[in-house]
């Protein structure tokens, strides 16, 4: 049985996950990390079949009292770094889910993993539908280096870019650097009007009340243009079975790996 924690476990996409992990034959639900629901039991707040599983305010307390084998990050930008790295440092597997880590918070967290010979696995979005779109994506890239990200999401998202558009604007980049007609400095009017420059891509983020999730890139070419995009529901099943095989692949590697397609086979 794979021992399995998860760091946001009452959330929207990590109470779906924790039921995942539960339901699995293979896997075992053995501790969670909220604030808000700190000493509560997870089983009762999920409305599972279980014995009591406990919920952690922090992770110092939850790698001191819990045994598990990986550790899924699932809260907020200013707290992941941290639970990753802590987890990291007692040698414990590592899936990352929580959006708005940088390039530069990726490279610690690479040196973490690499010194104490451990697995962490970065998902900008467990679904296998972006999963396709990052692929089909980088395959547009190598053919026209013309492109753009726009990232929309819900009102209330305090983090911009997502994590699925900072990792696609990352693979993107690595295809190659799109085209730049205009530079910063020949610019009239308002700058921030283009977008943030990630990895050398504009990307732009719509944040309104009736979206969910969504992902798109725009190619251009002379009289010919093309959209790559992704929509979500409004519920989280799309990121479960995702979640579920990077739990089964994250220990089939050492170091860092970003992308759910780093461990899938196509």
């Amino acid at each position: 049985m794979i021992k399995v924690f998860i760091a946001g476990g009452t959330g929207w996409a990590g109470a779906a996950l924790c039921k995942g992990v539960f339901n699995h034959p293979n896997m075992q639900l053995v501790g969670a990390l909220s604030r808000t629901h700190k000493g509560e039991d997870l089983a009762q707040i999920l409305q599972i079949d279980s014995e009591p599983i406990p919920i952690y305010e922090n992770i110092e307390i939850a790698l001191d009292k819990v045994d598990f084998d990986i550790f899924v990050e699932y809260t907020k930008p200013n707290s992941a770094k941290n639970n990753i790295l802590k987890a990291t440092e007692k040698g414990k597997n590592v899936i990352v889910g929580t959006s708005g880590l940088t390039d530069a918070d990726y490279a610690d967290i690479e040196k973490a993993a690499n010194r104490f010979n451990t697995s962490v696995l970065a998902v900008g979005n467990f679904a296998l539908t972006v999963v396709l779109l990052q692929k089909f994506s980088e395959m547009a890239a190598k053919y026209i280096p013309n492109f753009e990200i726009i990232d929309y999401t819900h009102e209330d998202k305090i983090d911009a870019p997502s994590g699925t558009a900072r990792e696609l604007a990352y693979r993107l980049s690595n295809v190659q650097k799109p085209n730049k007609y205009v530079t910063e400095d020949e610019l009239m009017g308002d700058q921030a009007s283009r977008g943030a420059n990630l990895n050398d891509v504009q990307v732009h983020s719509v944040r309104l009340p009736g979206h969910v999730i969504s992902i798109e890139t725009i190619f251009g070419l002379k009289d010919e243009k093309l959209s790559i995009r992704h929509d979500s529901g409004a519920s989280a099943e799309p990121y479960v079975k995702g979640g579920l095989l990077a739990i089964e692949k994250v220990g089939t590697f050492k170091g860092l790996k970003r992308g759910l397609d780093s461990i899938m086979e196509f």
